[in-house]
């Protein structure tokens, strides 16, 4: 099983909207809001590291109300 981590800052005002719409999303395992530099943290599993970055990763980008990412995929 391989795990990933992803960072969202979002736009002024979007951080809900796009917590629920994120965690809608398939291979999502939860998703929490936080302060700091990111506005979420996204935790994604699935059976190939092909379905995170390409599936779930390039999904979150993809959303309007995303200002920056950062996927970090866990080694262990």
């Amino acid at each position: 099983m391989v795990r990933a981590f992803i960072m969202v800052k979002a736009m002024t005002g979007e951080t809900e909207a796009l917590s629920q719409t994120i965690g809608e999303m398939e291979h999502v395992t939860a998703v929490n809001v936080v302060a700091g530099d990111f506005d979420l943290i996204v935790e994604a599993e699935s059976e190939a590291v092909y379905d995170i970055i390409n599936s779930v990763a390039a999904r979150v980008r993809g959303l309007e109300a995303i200002q920056d990412t950062k996927t970090y995929v866990c080694l262990e």
